[in-house]
Protein backbone atom coordinates (compact mmCIF):
# COMPACT_ATOMS: atom_id res chain seq x y z
CA UNK A 1 0.00 0.00 0.00
CA UNK A 2 2.54 2.38 1.33
CA UNK A 3 4.79 1.28 -2.84
CA UNK A 4 1.07 2.44 -3.78
CA UNK A 5 1.32 5.61 -2.42
CA UNK A 6 4.72 5.94 -3.86
CA UNK A 7 3.67 5.63 -7.07
CA UNK A 8 1.06 8.11 -7.23
CA UNK A 9 2.98 10.36 -6.02
CA UNK A 10 5.44 10.03 -8.46
CA UNK A 11 2.82 10.49 -11.09
CA UNK A 12 1.35 13.48 -9.46
CA UNK A 13 4.84 14.96 -9.65
CA UNK A 14 5.32 14.09 -13.08
CA UNK A 15 2.14 15.36 -14.62
CA UNK A 16 2.45 18.53 -12.64
CA UNK A 17 5.69 19.19 -14.31
CA UNK A 18 4.13 18.61 -17.34
CA UNK A 19 1.13 21.12 -16.82
CA UNK A 20 -1.46 18.12 -16.15
CA UNK A 21 -3.19 19.80 -12.94
CA UNK A 22 -5.98 18.02 -13.33
CA UNK A 23 -4.51 14.55 -13.45
CA UNK A 24 -2.25 15.44 -11.06
CA UNK A 25 -4.25 16.82 -8.24
CA UNK A 26 -6.39 13.11 -8.50
CA UNK A 27 -2.98 11.49 -7.85
CA UNK A 28 -1.85 13.21 -5.48
CA UNK A 29 -5.67 12.91 -3.58
CA UNK A 30 -5.05 9.49 -4.33
CA UNK A 31 -1.65 9.13 -2.62
CA UNK A 32 -2.47 11.10 0.18
CA UNK A 33 -5.52 8.91 1.05
CA UNK A 34 -3.43 5.76 0.94
CA UNK A 35 -0.82 6.77 2.41
CA UNK A 36 -3.12 7.86 5.77
CA UNK A 37 -5.05 4.70 5.43
CA UNK A 38 -1.76 2.81 5.67
CA UNK A 39 -0.33 5.12 8.53
CA UNK A 40 -3.91 3.70 10.55
CA UNK A 41 -3.44 0.04 9.07
CA UNK A 42 0.32 0.02 10.56
CA UNK A 43 -1.12 1.69 14.22
CA UNK A 44 -3.33 -0.90 14.33
CA UNK A 45 -1.40 -3.76 13.67
CA UNK A 46 1.08 -2.45 15.80
CA UNK A 47 -1.58 -1.92 18.69
CA UNK A 48 -2.79 -5.64 17.75
CA UNK A 49 0.91 -7.22 17.24
CA UNK A 50 1.88 -6.22 21.51
CA UNK A 51 -1.17 -8.23 23.00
Amino acid sequence: MLGNAMLFLIIAIIAGVLGFSGIAGVAATIAQVLFVLFLILFVVSLIRGRR
